[in-house]
């Protein structure tokens, strides 16, 4: 096509741009049936919708019929396209709400379970004064493992995560916040839980069914699992517990979770003043990346959080 009658699209406005919405939509469902529900409107309108896209565009973007959904090699590129400008308009009205003297928008935390309501730390202090000082800001959490947590973190998924320091990865910030105490127990309905005489327990723990954290956090903690019969694997402090409180299991949990059991004398540490170890609980943020008000704002709270903490 010559330089003269070559197509040239004019200005893109609100309208073209709720048209790209649809369908990136579209694309990402598979197809127009799979679309309703996401788009909430009738596949007969999506399709007015699309047809004008295309007419808009002058380009062929996808094919639809009885073989199924498919893109063309044009709507392909437009796809990806339309990807990279919902980016930057995310980034623009990102930029636009750190630029308020209110600070809002969503601080997104992902953590390991059971940091929440620690005696150690309190992070309902720290809500507090975030609702306090920015009440606009919403907060979203999610519990993972700790490598998910240290991949939403690097790849800017996740503003903050809260780990178990186990390792120094490049391209994240360590921010510690205080220890927990580890010990290890079993259940009233476990064998051990009446043995008396030290030297036996220590004989039979080699023999017990030990439930394994799944990862190795530091040298004092591996030192506790070695020579232990890992008998499964459970990451999480809840499922742990459960199976410890089976009678069929042994394993490590933080004291603080485990005192709500040993209050009611259905757990007990055993060997304590041996079979214990101290966890380092850590905020991790991305190095590098855009600054965020709202995610410094929260690193202060739990700065100033941390010296009380550590005092009591």
């Amino acid at each position: 096509m010559s330089q003269a009658n070559r197509l040239v699209l004019g200005q893109i406005g609100d309208y073209e741009i709720r048209l790209l919405k649809l369908f990136k939509t579209v694309v990402e469902c598979g197809g127009f049936s799979a679309a309703e529900t996401e788009l909430n409107i009738s596949r007969s309108t999506i399709s007015v919708h699309m047809s004008n896209l295309e007419n808009r565009l002058k380009l062929k973007l996808c094919r639809r019929g009885r073989s199924g959904f498919a893109l063309t090699d044009d709507g392909a590129v437009i796809y990806e396209s339309a990807k990279r400008l919902f980016t930057k308009l995310e980034e623009f009205r990102y930029t636009v709400n750190e630029l308020h003297e209110q600070l809002s928008g969503e601080l997104k935390i992902v953590s390991s379970d059971n940091i929440w309501l620690e005696n150690e730390f309190s992070m309902v202090d720290v809500f507090a004064r975030l609702g306090e000082v920015a009440p606009e800001v919403n907060v979203s959490v999610d519990v993972a493992h700790m490598s998910e947590i240290e991949r939403r973190v690097l790849s800017e998924d996740a503003d903050i995560g809260f780990i178990h320091y186990h390792r120094d990865l490049e391209g994240l910030d360590y921010h510690h916040l205080y220890q927990v105490h580890c010990f290890l127990y079993c259940s009233d309905k476990h064998p051990l839980f009446n043995e008396q005489d030290p030297a036996v327990l220590e004989q039979q723990l080699t023999k017990a069914k030990f439930i394994h954290p799944g990862i190795y956090t530091n040298p004092e903690a591996s030192a506790q699992v070695s020579g232990l019969k890992s008998a499964g694997r459970a990451y999480h402090y809840e499922p742990r517990a459960a199976l410890i409180l089976s009678g069929h299991h042994i394993g490590f949990l933080p004291e603080s979770f485990a005192q709500r059991w040993v209050a009611k004398g259905r757990m007990k540490a055993l060997l304590p003043e041996q079979k214990n170890h101290h966890l380092s609980i850590a905020a991790i943020t991305r190095s590098h990346g855009r600054q965020s008000r709202l995610k410094e704002l929260f690193l202060q709270l739990l700065t100033e959080q941390a010296p009380a903490s550590q005092a009591s």
